[in-house]
């Protein structure tokens, strides 16, 4: 999956730092493309040696290789580099890079969407020693934002229950959906296979989990049996196609960066899921 970057390893505790001529200074457009080039599928990103950030933010570590957000968007003409869109970068990178850019969209998402303090409207600064934001009027401190949501492996003897959305992305998924306040992750599962699909399930039992920076994620992943006949009633709104697949037909994601296909890997390859 998209996290697995061993031998590399995330370091996200904070520093309050600023950047030299060796560490990545990663530059974001007001629509959220990332400045980079990727040659034969390694994303390349900008450094200290590149400009001069004077303004930016520590955003994490991957072994010794400090990130940087620039909080100014710059314009610098470096030969093969170029603005693209988060999906274009899930296309086109991998490894270690392709993680510390979800990772780093994420950040600067959060960063974006929160200039201004939701209680006073005052202006939010850097906190000096957390990674958080800070009012400079009443003092408000807030933190990233990390959505919870399910991915669901719905299981009906050798079938597993496949889906597509309806606009997005184009290949097969599983049920998923966000929590909601006052629920329980199992109590969203039920409900969330309930609204796409129409099936009730049972025995539902947790299988791992990922972060997914593109959408500020933490989607926990679920294996449980249809309770019943299976019968499905799809939500057409939300979704173009689910239907019971055997394990030997089902259809892989063309990469191996997502939690939906290393669970139908799982159920694919492994007698229990």
């Amino acid at each position: 999956m998209i996290q697995d970057i061993s031998p590399d390893r995330l370091n996200n505790t904070f520093c309050s730092t600023a950047p030299d001529q060796n560490d990545y200074i990663l530059l974001f457009d007001d629509d959220g493309r990332l400045f980079a080039k990727i040659p034969d599928g390694r994303i390349c990103f900008t450094t200290g040696k590149d400009f001069s950030a004077k303004e930016a933010v520590y955003l994490f570590s991957v072994n010794h290789r400090r990130f940087f957000l620039s909080t100014r968007p710059a314009d610098i003409p470096l030969s093969g580099f170029e603005y693209r869109t988060i999906r274009e970068l899930r296309d086109l990178g991998r490894g270690t890079e392709l993680f510390a850019a979800f990772t780093a969209y994420h950040l600067w998402k959060w960063y974006t969407e929160n200039r201004y303090c939701g209680k006073c409207g005052g202006a939010n600064r850097f906190h000096p020693t957390e990674r958080a934001l800070q009012c400079g009027q009443c003092g408000l401190v807030v933190y990233p934002r990390i959505n919870p949501a399910v991915i669901v492996g719905v299981i009906k003897g050798d079938s597993l229950l496949i889906t597509r959305y309806r606009s997005g992305y184009a290949h097969n998924a599983l049920v998923a959906g966000f929590t909601e306040i006052g629920e329980t992750a199992e109590q969203t599962v039920q409900r969330e296979v309930m609204e796409e699909t129409g099936v009730r399930v049972k025995n539902i039992r947790y299988y791992k989990s990922q972060p997914w920076g593109m959408a500020q994620d933490l989607l926990l992943g679920f294996f449980c049996e249809a309770d019943g006949d299976g019968d499905i009633h799809m939500d057409s709104q939300e979704l173009k196609y689910a239907e019971w697949v055997n394990k030997a037909d089902i259809v892989l994601q063309p990469n191996d960066l997502s939690l939906t296909n290393d669970m139908m890997k799982h159920f694919k390859n492994e007698r229990n899921a």
